[in-house]
């Protein structure tokens, strides 16, 4: 499968969650960072989605500790949180 195929599968997996927050924090995420990610990466992150996005909100929150296998620059980038729009 092509890089832009699953980029393409990516972000619509990351924008369908089943809840708001979870859209909001995962598919904003893959909307700031996702342009720039290699293949490698971009595996990585379909792994991720596999995951509860109540432990993956957890992790992002800081209210759990985020499990050896996640840890590193991608989720270094997801724990910024600078991704998700506030309302004013």
């Amino acid at each position: 499968m092509s890089l832009d195929h699953l980029l393409r599968r990516l972000r619509f997996r990351a924008w369908h969650r089943g809840t708001k927050e979870a859209d909001l924090i995962i598919g904003g995420f893959y909307d700031r960072y996702a342009e720039g990610w290699s293949q490698a990466e971009a595996l990585w992150f379909e792994r991720f989605l596999d995951e509860d996005d109540v432990d993956i909100m957890a992790w992002a929150l800081g209210t759990l500790p985020v499990p050896e296998q996640w840890l590193g620059p991608i989720m270094d980038d997801f724990r910024r949180l600078d991704f998700i729009p506030i309302p004013r």
